[in-house]
């Protein structure tokens, strides 16, 4: 019975899912203001394709464990589909489907050939050997095998995963059709195709976007400048050490255990070097101990959100004191949420232009992969910054005109786009 109730989890009811209404609500009202046609909402309302897959491992004690996997496909207008794969605890077809339909819409707003997918297993990586970890890609790999290629969908890292699982997807793909593949994934190591400044991506491409944000608020970004920090993965790190390079002041981070705040700022490399021994932020002596949710509310320039979805809402969003809202992570904010922000005068920069940089490069290291003549890191991160100055200004623009938040905003310039293309090529049959 136990089973079947968590099988009914993760799949049914999905198209109710607050996560997964509450980015239609959003597409629906950034579709108004540009008058969309009605037939192209209804079908980017769900998404082109879904997969669930059964991923049997057997763990380290012998014992055969079946994890629930999925590969979803929301739109291939522009191109191949292309979005990461996510381990974590908590995935199901609702937020797999909503994040396919965020990368559709980030694809296009940065201009990307590119469409919208998303994977994901629901597992705890943090409790299982690299083993047991291989065991589970390699296997999840053969059974969405039929779904990617280089030329049909390019999976990528997320939360949970990271280079050396692309690695294990990249060999098992190539295995299977005879020959090496490097463009059926990114954000592999460098050694087997990856891209110099692929690691760094999403983070910088958080900072780029609040430097372009910073100009047109007359705000200086320096030692004053108060920056907190929710998740310390590779966005939340990046982001960190690159705004502490161009000298602003990181007084907060967290991780899941909690967070740590330092009013004259935390020392980044320091705590690098304690998590990679205690693999957790909680106990750093370098700073006084903040709760998560504390870390949201405090009295900082900026803040940026990167750990999970619905970390701001209709309760705490009054709360909020940064001029900055720069969303690394996916959803951060709810839609109710982001009503309250914008009338408060809080400047949004939203999760699919904010944490596009990591897209961006890897749609970089897959035209790489194609051609096999790799760039210098200092042209990659030149073109990242091409990229998300455009579509930065693109956005802004349209939100001054027509006097609507950021959120709405960027929508609708990436509908702008990709209904243009999808009238273009028509509906089939």
């Amino acid at each position: 019975m136990s089973g079947s109730y968590e099988f009914d989890d993760v799949i049914v009811g999905w198209e109710n899912h607050p996560f997964y209404t509450s980015v239609l609500q959003v597409m629906e009202k950034a579709g108004r203001a540009i008058q969309l046609d009605p037939n192209v909402y209804n079908r980017l309302s769900k998404p082109k394709r879904v997969l669930y897959v059964s991923v049997p491992v057997r763990m380290d004690d012998g014992s055969i464990q079946v994890f629930d996997g999925f590969r979803v496909q929301h739109n291939t207008t522009l191109g191949p589909a292309k979005g990461g794969i996510r381990y974590h605890v908590d995935v199901n077809l609702a937020e797999t489907s909503a994040l396919a339909m965020l990368m559709t819409l980030k694809n296009s707003l940065v201009g990307l050939p590119l469409g919208g997918a998303k994977g994901g297993i629901r597992c705890d990586p943090n409790k299982m050997s690299r083993r047991e970890k291989q065991a589970l890609t390699r296997r999840y790999t053969s059974e969405i095998f039929m779904l990617i290629g280089p030329d049909k969908d390019i999976p990528a890292p997320d939360i949970g995963t990271d280079a050396q699982t692309m690695a294990w997807l990249m060999d098992t793909y190539s295995s299977q059709v005879g020959h090496v593949v490097p463009g059926v994934v990114t954000g592999k190591p460098i050694e087997i195709g990856g891209s110099l400044g692929r690691v760094d991506a999403t983070g910088r491409g958080v900072v780029y976007n609040i430097i372009e944000a910073a100009k047109r608020l007359r705000l200086d970004l320096n030692d004053k400048t108060r920056v907190a920090i929710q998740g310390f993965g590779n966005v939340g790190y990046y982001s960190a050490k690159i705004l502490a390079n161009v000298g602003c002041t990181i007084v907060a981070v967290s991780d899941v255990s909690g967070g740590i705040y330092n009013s004259k700022g935390v020392n980044l490399e320091e705590l690098r070097t304690y998590i990679a021994q205690h693999r957790t932020v909680k106990g750093f002596p370098g700073g006084d101990f903040v709760s998560n949710d504390e870390l949201l509310e405090l009295d900082v320039d900026i803040l940026i959100p990167a750990a999970l979805s619905g970390q701001i809402t209709e309760k705490n969003a009054d709360k909020i004191k940064c001029k900055i809202l720069a969303e690394g992570a996916n959803g951060p904010t709810t839609s109710e949420a982001n009503e309250i922000l914008f009338s408060k005068g809080v400047f949004t920069i939203p999760d699919i232009l904010a944490n596009s940089g990591g897209v961006i490069v890897s749609y970089f290291e897959w035209v790489q992969g194609l051609q096999n003549f790799f760039w210098s890191e200092k042209d990659v991160n030149n073109k990242l910054w091409e990229k998300v100055s455009h579509a930065f200004n693109r956005v802004y623009e349209f939100h001054l005109s027509k006097k609507m938040d950021m959120r709405h905003s960027a929508i609708a310039v990436s509908l702008e786009h990709l209904s243009k293309a999808m009238l273009y090529r028509g509906f089939f049959p």
